[in-house]
């Protein structure tokens, strides 16, 4: 048995202020993926999936909802035949490895599901979304549903509010200097925690109001110039945005990262951002000149996501 693939997201924009019903915007990132698999022989990392499902199984049986309901009897006989998720996907890393699950489990099993290939209205989505939410609470406590949205459907997703998401059409490539660029911390985060820093932070009411005035307006700014293929207006807005991470966000950028933050700030040679929730797994970058940004970074590992 193999199912079909399902590949990791990427927050562009977004991460925290869509808790705070701001905008985001997510784009599969293909380098990652995973499948569902079977084998009557299961050892080390395969066992340990077979394990999680079967602790997964549990949770989604006892889901107490009308959104959707689970072909359970077939779930649990297919993990008990040595079922596995087969994942390249780096854990704790930002880029939704329990999503791609939860959209393989929710693809295979889910009755009655809601297909790639209908259209997709807003209610639609809408549901998905909280189908999702709930599926994936299992792994983080509390989950917006988006990154196995993003994995299920495998198109890039704006987040206007948390009431009103749609498909995006993103500027396709192009072969210049700039890039889009992901940086290995080399250390895992935990999505739980760093929600949890974020939300005693939101008691502050100059948090609160740094996170509507400053944050939400400046994510915007960078989704509407990103969409728009506005590249010069972009890079000024992901300045201001590093800026304000790096002021507001301290414990979400891991302690070894904070020098090499504000040196992309002051040279101009890259912009760095969070990645999800931070606190380690990868920093998301935007370059006017790649070259010159790995030659800055040259102690670090660099992978490509999108070229201006």
């Amino acid at each position: 048995m193999k199912g079909p693939l399902f590949y990791a997201k990427i927050l562009l924009f977004g991460e925290y202020g869509i808790i705070k019903d701001s905008k985001g915007l997510a784009i599969p990132f293909n380098a990652y993926r995973g499948v569902l698999k079977t084998d009557s022989n299961l050892s080390g990392n395969h066992k340990v999936s077979n394990q999680n499902l079967e602790r997964f199984y549990k949770h989604l049986s006892f889901l107490k909802t009308d959104l959707v309901s689970f072909n359970l009897k077939e779930l649990k006989k297919d993990i008990d035949n040595g079922m596995y998720f087969d994942s390249s996907i780096p854990q704790g890393y930002g880029v939704g490895s329990s999503g791609a699950l939860v959209a393989s489990i929710y693809d295979k099993y889910a009755a009655d599901k809601i297909t790639v290939l209908e259209n997709l209205t807003r209610d639609k989505l809408l549901k998905l979304k909280e189908v999702f939410s709930l599926m994936e609470s299992f792994f983080h406590g509390k989950s917006s549903g988006l990154d196995p949205l993003n994995s299920y459907l495998s198109l890039p997703i704006l987040i206007n509010s948390k009431t009103n998401i749609e498909p995006a059409g993103i500027p396709s490539q192009k072969q210049g200097k700039g890039a889009v660029f992901l940086l290995d911390s080399e250390q895992i985060g935990e999505t739980e925690p760093m929600v949890n820093i974020f939300m005693n932070k939101m008691k502050n009411e100059g948090f609160r109001k740094m996170i509507s005035e400053e944050f939400a307006t400046t994510t915007d700014a960078c989704i509407e110039d990103f969409l728009g293929g506005n590249v010069k207006s972009l890079f000024g807005n992901v300045k201001s945005l590093s800026k304000i991470v790096l002021k507001n966000f301290k414990p979400m950028i891991p302690d070894a990262f904070h020098k090499v933050w504000e040196n992309g700030i002051i040279s101009n040679d890259y912009y760095l951002k969070l990645c999800g929730s931070g606190g380690g797994g990868y920093i998301l970058g935007f370059t006017e000149d790649y070259e010159k940004a790995q030659i800055s970074l040259k102690n670090y590992k660099l992978e490509l996501v999108y070229r201006f």
